[in-house]
């Protein structure tokens, strides 16, 4: 995994991804875009990487997008432009948003803009108390991106949401955590080991397969209309694992008291009716 942008080191079934343009405070680029895509499909490919931490290089988490373009950084074309482009924080938020592991954020400095943004759709959220969030959109004049209409109401209400919205300021991260944006706030020294924590339990503990439906049924569920949606979807999930050979593990090694051997792979294991969202009917 070689790239421009990201840094990735592996550990013990942990992969640690470091933003990786220190000297722009992380800012976001369409190359770090692209390489983000490329490497979601690396890590869901790839068994050995259990869990995922995401952090940034140097004193930032991310900046947000590069503005070295000046007033024209986020101008492609308007009226003139037949198809409405895609916008890249998106393109990146959807797609962690389907990834198959679990992903951890540690966020080490400023988070601005796609740089808070990009944080929403994982899992977990924690940060130094040198970390600064912003939803600063309408003071430069723009909207909430990266799907981030959709994920912020739904990860600290609707009530707190709109107001960084609307104020756009960047606030510390004691107001994040009573936000509930993050889960625990430590010493700057204390972030990684803290996210590196995190994430032994899961590789240590779960299965990998458990997790990859445990994860979009929670995400999933958040646009359900009804429970009846999660009761359909979790039948399906329960009968499946029900008879799988984790499940029997699980069992067994927790009445011989001992820890567990998942031999199960996201890669080859999932059911076929995944990913079930795709579908339109339940039998």
């Amino acid at each position: 995994m070689a790239y421009e942008t990201l840094l990735t080191a592996r550990e013990d079934g942990v992969l640690t991804v470091t933003l990786n343009r220190p000297e722009r405070l992380n800012a976001f680029t369409a190359t770090m875009m692209n390489e983000w895509l490329r490497l979601c499909d690396e890590i869901d490919a790839d068994d050995d990487v259990r869990a995922v931490i995401v952090t940034g290089a140097g004193r930032g988490f991310c900046a947000g997008a590069d503005l070295e373009g000046g007033g024209d950084t986020f101008d492609s074309g308007g009226a003139a432009v037949k198809q409405v482009p895609r916008d890249g924080g998106g393109r990146v938020t959807l797609r962690l948003f389907e990834l198959r592991k679990p992903l951890i954020a540690a966020v080490n400095g400023p988070a601005v803009g796609v740089g808070a943004t990009m944080t929403l759709p994982m899992d977990m959220r924690i940060a130094s108390e040198a970390a600064r969030f912003g939803f600063v959109f309408a003071r430069r004049g723009l909207v909430p991106e990266a799907c981030s209409s959709w994920f912020l109401p739904r990860v600290v209400g609707i009530s707190r949401a709109m107001e960084w919205v609307m104020s756009g300021r960047v606030f510390p991260a004691a107001e994040a955590l009573e936000g509930g944006l993050v889960s625990r706030v430590v010493p700057a020294d204390e972030l990684l080991p803290a996210a590196r924590a995190l994430a032994r339990e899961v590789v240590e503990n779960t299965s990998a397969v458990s997790l990859a439906l445990s994860r979009q049924l929670l995400w999933k569920m958040l646009g359900a209309d009804h429970p009846m949606e999660a009761h359909k979807i979790d039948s399906r999930c329960i009968h499946y694992m029900g008879a799988s050979a984790d499940v029997r593990e699980g069992v067994q090694s927790f009445l011989e008291k001992r820890a567990p051997r998942f031999t199960m792979k996201v890669s080859a294991d999932l059911p076929d009716f995944y990913p079930w969202w795709d579908e339109r009917s339940f039998s």
